[in-house]
């Protein structure tokens, strides 16, 4: 591929022409482009690792238009049936989702209903109209004035939130330290007394009890849709995109520009990612390769890189491999605040009104 300088609206470090300004053609290049036929891992697998990742990282945000099959096919020169069998098995997973004569699009992450955050707010701003509605209408029959009841809202909306009981989440990620940091994140953003538990998918599909009281699940948003399978009914899940932790940007950034580079990656999705990911920081680097961490022969290639960069969770492996002289850094990501702020506050504030309106209810 041809080499133009980034921009801001890079795909995970994969660069674009000024030819393919528009949102749909980035989309359509940075996938197409994306595709690294020197990895290990079948196209069709890097292909849903991008999108799936894309999700996850925000990236690929919901409502986003996806290429057509035709179109990406064509463009990635690879089978019209590769990509078509990554979109089936996005949209089985509720990833993203098909609109007749429209396209298909980046969905929610789950197939329980179609709402999006924006169409949930507007829904709750009608509901509380009415409310108020009915409260005016009550007033005057009681023969009380409009300014009466304004200046009594008025008054309780300056008291603030009324105290309620401290929230219990948990969240649920592939690995039990690095979901562990994620909630560390996250819980700066709590209230006072509010606690998070970390517990993981493979934990819950090998018949791990869920952690009670849970009132708010969050998750990595590409495997919501598999997690809100997971848990028991009636439990929110919300998903959030992660962007790579800033000790990770400035670390990568330091690297020598002579120095080789192995790149460890757990999951194959993952690997057509990992690679731009890491130029995206250090792209004064030329020397790059990547491995899983199941490849028969990752021992001796470990052996020959200076700096051997890995995913969450295959530390132990690494490092065992690796000679001592050599440096390891861990490719990490952390919620993106803007998702937590976006995405989780809204329900958390939600959540607390609600609790607040039953507890207001007389016995």
């Amino acid at each position: 591929m041809p080499k133009p300088e980034p921009t801001s609206d890079a795909y995970e470090g994969i660069r674009y022409s000024d030819t393919e300004r528009t949102p749909d053609e980035r989309i359509l290049a940075n996938l197409a482009g994306a595709l690294d036929r020197s990895l290990p891992v079948p196209l069709g697998i890097q292909l849903r690792g991008l999108i799936e990742f894309g999700i996850a990282l925000g990236e690929l945000p919901t409502g986003q238009r996806l290429p057509s099959v035709r179109e990406l096919a064509e463009r990635a020169g690879i089978a019209h049936m590769t990509v078509a069998t990554v979109y089936r098995e996005l949209r089985e997973a509720g990833l993203i989702e098909a609109k007749p004569g429209a396209g298909t699009y980046v969905g929610d992450g789950h197939n329980s209903d179609g709402h999006n955050s924006d169409g949930l707010r507007s829904t709750a701003i009608r509901k509380i109209q009415r409310r108020i509605e009915t409260l005016f209408n009550e007033a005057e029959q009681l023969g009380l004035a409009p300014s009466v009841v304004s200046s009594l809202v008025n008054a309780r909306a300056a008291r603030g939130p009324t105290p309620t009981r401290p929230l219990h989440l948990v969240m649920v990620g592939n690995f039990v330290e690095t979901t562990q940091q994620y909630a560390n994140r996250i819980q700066d953003y709590l209230g006072t007394g509010d606690t998070i538990t970390v517990t993981t998918v493979d934990a819950l599909h090998a018949g791990e009890i869920f952690p009670l009281p849970c009132d708010i699940c969050i998750t990595l948003a590409h495997r919501r849709g598999e997690v809100e399978h997971l848990v028991p009914n009636g439990i929110p899940v919300v998903g959030l995109s992660f962007i790579p932790a800033e000790e990770t940007r400035t670390q990568l950034a330091m690297i020598d520009p002579m120095a080789r580079i192995g790149i460890v990656s757990i999951f194959p999705e993952f690997t057509a990612l990992m690679k731009p990911g890491v130029l995206r920081f250090a792209p004064h680097v030329s020397d790059v390769d990547v491995r899983l961490i199941t490849a028969p022969d990752l021992e001796a290639f470990l052996s020959q890189v200076d700096v051997a960069i890995y995913a969450s969770g295959a530390e132990a492996t690494v490092k065992r491999m690796l000679p001592p002289d050599r440096q390891a850094m861990e490719f990490r990501y952390v919620p993106d605040p803007h998702a937590i702020r976006a995405t989780l506050l809204p329900v958390i504030e939600r959540l607390r009104s609600s609790i607040v309106s039953q507890e207001e209810v007389p016995s």
